[in-house]
């Protein structure tokens, strides 16, 4: 430990022991002892220039090692490596920094493991339309072994921004819009990334990433700016940050974009106040691609200067790509403007990363300690993802499930049935397609010989304009007795910098949909996209509508399974899907206003008389061409049977702060179709110091039931659970009466009421 005072006191700061969440045992808190004292030893021996290299992150060269490359890694100068997936030289890379340079500090090699590496998973948004968070961990943990294989053992996930602008094209990389649901899938990301242990091998740190606010960039429009009053931010945007640290997460990165006027990367309230003193948070923080030498562009720094002082002094320990910090930190300490202490603890925290990866004891990577990347259990994993992902939307007449033994031949139409590289989604660099099972494939192997399938693509790409292909698809279609067409957007048009603001079925789409339902046929839709869509111009076109995201690898026969019968549908939308752009953002978490919407009092503006007088209208928040309800609500999911909720029983009608509140209701499935159904509890706070959602989700189940089956279901609600930040910035539970409702979505009815109280007392509406 650095005997200089106020080295210690950093080096105090950085330390695990400080940290809340940290090991009781002896046996854990002597590992700590003897982690601090590897660290610290290390330290001590660092010249300047080796702990600025630490601090740097570079780009592979894609299987090479270049002359550059090479002396950078020997010289110390390297602390990471993103991007090398080719594990002769990600091993090379290793062997360089271990036997070459004077310390012997190896590498961490980052990559973004998004959603799988080889056999790739839904989008993470289509992951979270599962409610299943444990399934989501078995789907982290398979991507990290795989991604171990080849050397990496630093994922860049997950991706934790709240959003509620479908625009924004990293939708389709987060887990919805709202904080509780999320959160549940980002502990779980974390968990599956990291495993019970990081130095077990397939284990890869887990980086939460873009803190924060990035989900809240104006007009969805990619690094756009972000301004987001603080308790807002506290209350809907920190929250999956906070599960995330709270799982155990290795790392964060910070965002691209400026909140309330600060750059993230130069944001010492997020990085120091927030992260660090409020969260005890004893990993680092790598900045996004650049963003250190962006701080520039934003404007607050006037060169890559004052751009590395401002990220180090804000608490960014590593810069990615870009060498503000290999260029300017050592004559920033030179000439007084940085205490060396400082880059201590910067650099402390990561060393510390990497003695819990274990690289300091086993650098090398033995792809024959992991299972193999593809597996036929992989394959039935990400099978199982895809098939609770799907969420049917529309189901006319119940249309579906299609019978084969009533088939003599179906259609299957469209520029997404038969494509293996756009399933796979956004985010997907080293999936392999050849391992994609496609919807054509899967429908062609499910129906075998006795049933027809005409295929006709009908256009070339999802943005295609022509008409060309349109008479051979509705051909196809007349020769069937049902027709399937899959729609979509390819998985170009989102992810990052792939922002629409017309968020409609890109091309003529729409078009190909309204000649295909003038054949009268059955007609199924299957979309595939990366985001919510406006689908209000085919809803009535179609007699079925499958929401399909982009569902991986396996997403073909998932669909076939849904499409035949074999499973009933069971996905629930993790957003709100608006009836057109101009809702957004629209979510049901929303406030309440002085004047809300109601039903009763909502005019259509094609309804409205002419010369109405200005007082007879707009006397509700609504959108007059557009009303104030959107196309389908949060947590929404159609499925072959209906299932019926009865018997709600609260365990009191009032608590104390202290107690628990158990909420119990009955489901039945009152069909004949065994099926999954997802039973949601949602919380209102009707009245408090601060304007409450009018409903938040507290909890979800995913059960299954057989046709007739009735089974209780049980959540409990603790006090904390009633929580949220108020006008003083404060965690505070407010004592009164309190709403809740259990059902299957966000419009759930089945309601209930209940009274928190300070101090017991024998009248529950007693104040």
């Amino acid at each position: 430990m650095p005997n200089d005072p106020v080295a210690a006191r950093v080096w105090a700061l950085a330390g695990p022991a400080r940290v809340s969440r940290a090991p009781e045992t002896a046996a854990a808190n002597a590992a700590c002892d003897a982690l601090e004292t590897r660290v610290g030893d290390l330290l001590d021996r660092m010249t300047l220039a080796e702990k600025i290299g630490q601090m740097a992150q570079v780009n592979g060269h894609e299987g090479s090692v270049s002359e550059e490359l090479r002396a950078a890694v020997a010289g110390g100068r390297v602390g990471a490596i993103l991007n090398e997936v080719h594990l002769p030289t990600a091993n090379e890379l290793q062997r360089i920094a271990v036997e070459e340079s004077r310390l012997g500090i190896p590498l961490l090699m980052g990559r973004d493991v998004i959603h799988g590496f080889r056999t790739i998973l839904p989008i993470p948004l289509g992951q979270a339309a599962s409610f299943n968070p444990e399934l989501a961990r078995q789907g982290a943990r398979m991507a990290a072994q795989e991604a171990a294989a080849a050397g990496i053992n630093w994922s860049f996930a997950p991706m934790l921004d709240i959003t509620r602008d479908p625009r924004w094209g990293r939708v389709a990389e987060t887990f919805g819009e709202d904080p509780y649901l999320f959160s549940r899938f980002a502990e779980a990301m974390v968990r599956g990334l990291q495993g019970d242990d990081l130095a077990r091998p397939g284990s890869i740190a887990a980086c939460a990433k873009h803190f924060a606010g990035y989900g809240a960039s104006e007009s969805g429009r990619d690094y756009n700016t972000t301004n987001i009053p603080e308790i807002e931010l506290r209350n809907v945007h920190l929250p999956t940050f906070r599960a995330a640290l709270d799982a155990g997460a290795a790392t964060f990165m910070s965002s691209f974009s400026a909140l309330n006027g600060v750059p993230a990367s130069a944001n010492r309230f997020l990085l120091r106040q927030v992260l660090r003193e409020e969260w005890g948070f004893d990993g680092f923080v790598v900045s996004d691609w650049a963003a250190i030498s962006q701080l520039t562009i934003h404007g607050l720094a006037a060169d890559q200067r004052e751009a590395a002082f401002a990220a180090a002094s804000a608490g960014v320990n590593m810069e990615m790509a870009s060498s503000a910090y290999t260029d300017h930190l050592a004559g920033l300490v030179a000439d007084g403007h940085l205490e060396e202490a400082l880059l201590d603890e910067l650099v402390c925290a990561i060393l510390q990363v990497k003695f819990r990866l274990g690289l300091f004891d086993s650098p090398y990577t033995d792809p024959a300690a992991l299972p193999p990347a593809a597996s036929e259990d992989h394959l039935a994993l990400a099978r199982r993802s895809a098939l609770q992902s799907l969420v049917l939307l529309e189901n006319k007449d119940g249309v579906l499930p299609l019978s084969p033994d009533r088939l003599r031949s179906v259609a299957v139409i469209g520029p997404l049935a038969d494509d293996p590289y756009e399933q796979l989604g956004t985010w997907v660099f080293d999936g392999d397609t050849a391992l994609s099972r496609t919807p054509l494939h899967a429908i062609r192997e499910f129906l075998g010989e006795g049933v027809a399938v005409h295929h006709a693509r009908a256009m070339e790409t999802t943005r295609s304009r022509s008409t060309a292909g349109f008479d051979e698809a509705v051909a196809a279609a007349g020769r069937a007795d049902a027709v399937m067409v899959f729609l979509g957007e390819e998985s170009i048009l989102s992810g990052e910098a792939h922002s629409r603001a017309n968020i409609d079925l890109p091309g003529n789409q729409a078009d190909l949909v309204r000649v295909l339902a003038d054949t009268g046929k059955p007609l199924i839709a299957v979309v595939m996209a990366g985001r919510p869509l406006t689908l209000g111009n085919i809803i009535e076109e179609v007699d079925a509508l499958l929401f399909a995201w982009h569902p991986g690898t396996m997403g073909g026969p998932a669909i076939a399974d849904v499409l035949f019968g074999i499973e009933s549908p069971s996905g629930k939308l993790p957003v709100t899907f608006p009836r057109m752009v101009g809702q957004v953002p629209i979510y049901y978490a929303h406030g309440n206003t002085g004047k809300p919407a109601t039903l009763e009092q909502f005019q259509h503006m094609d309804d409205l008389p002419v010369r109405t007088p200005q007082t007879s209208s707009g006397l509700v928040s609504a959108h007059l061409d557009a009303g104030f309800t959107p196309q389908y609500p949060f947590g929404f999911g159609l499925s072959y049977t209906r299932f019926g909720y009865s018997d709600l029983s609260l365990s009191s009608q009032a608590i104390v702060m202290g107690e628990t509140l158990t909420v119990r209701v009955r489901v039945t499935n009152l069909g004949a179709c065994e099926a999954d159904e997802i039973v949601q509890l949602y919380l209102r706070d009707p009245v408090a110091s601060v304007v409450r959602p009018v409903r938040e989700l507290k909890g979800f189940q995913r059960i299954r039931l057989a046709g007739g089956e009735s089974r209780e279901v049980e959540f409990m609600l603790a006090p904390a659970d009633l929580a949220f930040i108020g006008q003083d910035l404060r965690e505070v539970v407010e004592p009164g009466a309190f709403h809740l409702w259990v059902g299957g979505d966000s419009r759930a009815e089945l309601h209930a009421r209940f009274t928190l109280l300070e101090r017991p007392s024998s009248d529950p509406e007693s104040p």
